[in-house]
């Protein structure tokens, strides 16, 4: 039987001591909840971070490019008028449908026409969702593993691509571990009125770190929806190679999310890629589908329209 999804959940723990922060919203704070059985927990790393970290693995910021593993693999590169690096569309949130693409130019079309072209998107008729896939797939197949959405008002059709690879971190039985501290100056020791907004003064805080039971990271691979692009046998299972690296990678080291957020592997269920291995099958199969892969693509920004 064909698999359909892949499942991998990896038990998590503190490097050091039992506290961690976790993830804090706007007006929300940490995201608790309850589970069904009545067990406290919060949601440690969203999904939407966790895309992120993954989509880090592929990129090498000292070179302000793409991991030396992943080389030969394409991507959009957004420059300055000067030519210098700004961004890219693995840095992107909005991956291929960046503003920066979308505002920026591509050899004399601007960036909104030439990516409506790519997409094949033409009005009264219906969208060909596996051309866009084989578009997406051609510019930055990593946009096919995290998702793209195309929200453009102009167009006819607005294409979305779901996340193939979902990841999230969830703390259970967790429990508030409520400290603070100061921060000291040696030379003005007390309140003078402004000093504070300056910079200056001593000013103590508080902070809500937490405790828990058991963390655990679960990290989907949605097989059936990477075969649904249509791509040929070895640009689909390099997709596959692309999620089992960045997976590999990611964990390799421990999840070091934040300063006071450093976490160490203690137990996995189902099977952990190796990053090495998938690295290797990513440039064997990147050779076997050539004809379907483009070349890195220069997006020029000049800034924004008034």
């Amino acid at each position: 039987m064909t698999t359909q999804r892949t499942l991998l959940e990896v038990d998590l723990t503190p490097l050091a001591g039992a506290r961690f922060q976790p993830t804090g919203f706007p007006d929300l704070g940490a995201a608790e909840f309850t589970t069904s059985d009545g067990t406290q927990a919060l949601l440690l790393e969203s999904a939407q971070s966790m895309a992120n970290w993954l989509e880090g693995t592929t990129w090498d910021a000292a070179r302000c490019e793409q991991a030396e593993e992943l080389a030969g693999l394409p991507y959009l590169r957004i420059v300055d008028a000067e030519g210098a690096f700004l961004s890219s569309s693995r840095l992107e949130a909005h991956r291929l449908a960046s503003a920066y693409v979308m505002n920026g130019k591509v050899g004399g079309d601007g960036g909104e026409d030439w990516m409506a072209k790519r997409l094949g998107l033409t009005m009264g008729k219906p969208l060909d969702y596996r051309a866009v896939a084989r578009a997406c797939f051609a510019l930055d197949p990593v946009s096919l593993i995290h998702g793209v959405f195309f929200a453009r008002s102009k167009w006819p059709w607005q294409p979305k691509i779901a996340r193939a690879v979902t990841s999230f971190v969830e703390a259970y039985r967790v429990l508030p571990a409520v400290n603070g501290g100061v921060k000291r100056d040696g030379v003005i020791n007390r309140a003078e009125s402004g000093a504070t907004t300056e910079g200056y003064g001593m000013v103590p805080f508080s902070r809500v770190e937490y405790t828990a039971g058991r963390i655990t990271a679960y990290f989907t691979v949605d097989h059936a929806q990477l075969r649904s692009y249509g791509l040929s046998d070895s640009a689909t299972a390099l997709l596959e190679a692309l999620a089992d690296f960045e997976i590999g990678t990611l964990l390799a080291g421990g999840l070091r999310l934040r300063t006071a957020c450093d976490l160490r592997t203690v137990e996995v269920r189902g099977e952990l890629p190796d990053a090495e291995e998938a690295a290797a099958r990513v440039a064997k199969l990147a050779v076997e589908c050539s004809s379907e892969l483009g070349p890195v693509t220069e997006v020029h920004w000049t800034g924004r329209s008034k």
